[in-house]
């Protein structure tokens, strides 16, 4: 008995720990033009951001309850397994909100990702959205350099006012990110939920320093400028089968925009411009076990002479439970190749991109 009793105790702690998953795989077709390079159609067994991780809650009384959640990314075509930034955190929940610390998501996504609704890892990156493409440092942004999820944060969410809610992160990375010596990125978010509606606000701001110096030894005199910004608004319709999302973008927190802040001794740009902007809608209908997305938009990097970025994306998923699914996706994009002023034979960035993706997801 003082066995069996000794064994019921550590499965009374984990009964609110839930053990998930999914699996997402797909064979992709790419033809694209990326950094001047006309790169060949290549076929590909592909990762879409496969997880596996926990998540639970222990009620510590009195309204309040300490939160968790350890995720890693699980690559199930390489082996790539246990990439580090996926969500990780814990924290407090009480009628105060919710205050956590670790690997989250940013509240800028939480606004931008009302139209990030396709299977293929294909379908939100640098080009659709502003937020993509920046990467401040190593351990602290997805592989492919985006503003999706931060670690060493500070989150802190309110309560729900009748659908009102608001959102707060601080990145702190201590000496080791040369940006700032206290915070150096803060996010503001505010939301309405109500509903088949959805609106949202958001401000994400990278405290970095200004003129700073870009190669003292071989450009004497030529700075870069990392106080940069971004703000993003969202809205959305979902009611029944039918649903859509709009968000609209402006900043300087995106690596196309990026060199805009290279200036000269004398403080001009090398590469004139303003912020970046970017729209991108998205529609999906559900009837029976399928579903049809399609999403079209445009992005500007603001940089002058380079002209705007196309993409749309078509798709269809086949729903054989609530759990499993396949889906056929088409990935699309018109983009002229930049190039350096006064040299028209240098083209940089990206070009035409054209990819299918066929693939099946499973959820646990």
């Amino acid at each position: 008995m003082a066995v069996a009793s000794a064994l019921t105790i550590p499965v009374a702690a984990q009964a609110d720990t839930i053990l998930y998953g999914s699996a997402r795989v797909s064979v992709d077709y790419n033809d694209e033009t990326l950094d001047s390079v006309d790169i060949d159609g290549t076929w590909d067994v592909v990762n879409n951001s496969s997880r596996l991780g926990v998540v639970g809650s222990e009620d510590l009384g009195g309204g309040l309850s300490a939160v968790y959640r350890y995720e890693f990314g699980v690559d199930v075509t390489e082996g790539g397994n246990w990439e580090s930034n996926r969500p990780k955190y814990v924290g407090l929940k009480g009628g105060f909100g919710t205050l956590t610390l670790g690997t989250q998501d940013t509240p800028y996504y939480n606004v931008a990702g009302i139209t990030d609704i396709f299977n293929s890892g294909k379908t939100f990156l640098y080009p659709q959205w502003l937020g993509g493409g920046f990467s401040l440092s190593g351990n602290r942004s997805q592989a492919d350099g985006d503003l999706v999820r931060l670690s060493n944060s500070v989150y802190y969410s309110t309560p729900d006012f009748n659908g009102f809610s608001g959102e707060a992160m601080l990145v702190m990375d201590g000496p080791s990110s040369n940006i700032s010596n206290n915070v150096d990125i803060w996010n503001l978010a505010a939301k309405y939920s109500n509903g088949p509606f959805f609106a949202g606000v958001s401000y994400i701001k990278l405290e970095g320093k200004s003129n700073v110096p870009l190669n003292p030894d071989t450009l004497p005199g030529v700075t870069f400028d990392l106080d940069l910004s971004n703000w993003v608004l969202g809205l959305g319709y979902n009611s029944g089968p039918f649903s859509v999302g709009f968000i609209y973008e402006q900043g300087s927190l995106y690596s196309l925009n990026l060199f805009t802040g290279i200036k000269n001794a004398a403080g001009t740009q090398f590469f004139p411009g303003d912020d970046a902007t970017n729209w991108y809608l998205t529609g999906q209908y559900v009837f029976g076990n399928n579903t049809v997305r399609a999403a079209y938009g445009q992005l500007d990097t603001g940089v002058d002479g380079d002209d705007k970025i196309d993409n749309y994306v078509v798709g269809y998923q086949y729903n054989f439970s609530k759990r499993t699914s396949v889906w056929a996706e088409y990935i699309g994009r018109s983009a002229s190749l930049y190039n350096v002023p006064g040299d028209s034979s240098t083209g940089l960035f990206m070009g035409d991109q054209n990819a299918v993706s066929i693939g099946t997801r499973v959820d646990f």
